[in-house]
């Protein structure tokens, strides 16, 4: 299975992954997958990276191309209240989305 299509699995179960970004080790709780520019972008909360916890919760921006070796983690994980789907960031961009509880 390719990384986008583990993305759209992890975001429709509301299940997190551990993946590689920047050389370094993170678990991710993906909440939205949409392209910007022709390239595919992930909106998600960095649950750790590199075996600890980040200091503030917040929905970062990943680059899915540089995001190696995408897993599912089977941890199911809460969606994020700040996370705003109908921003227009996102408008006519969204591969797949979390649904809120």
């Amino acid at each position: 299975m390719d990384a986008e299509h583990i993305l759209a699995a992890a975001i429709e179960r509301k299940v997190r992954i551990r993946a590689v970004y920047n050389k370094g080790r993170v678990i991710l709780a993906p909440h939205i997958l949409y392209t910007r520019h022709d390239e595919l972008y992930l909106d998600a909360v960095t649950v750790e990276r590199d075996g600890a916890a980040p200091r503030e919760t917040k929905l970062g921006t990943f680059k899915v191309q540089g995001l190696n070796d995408p897993r599912l983690d089977n941890y199911r994980f809460r969606p994020f209240a700040a996370f705003r789907p109908s921003d227009p960031k996102y408008a006519g961009a969204t591969l797949a989305t979390v649904q809120p509880h």
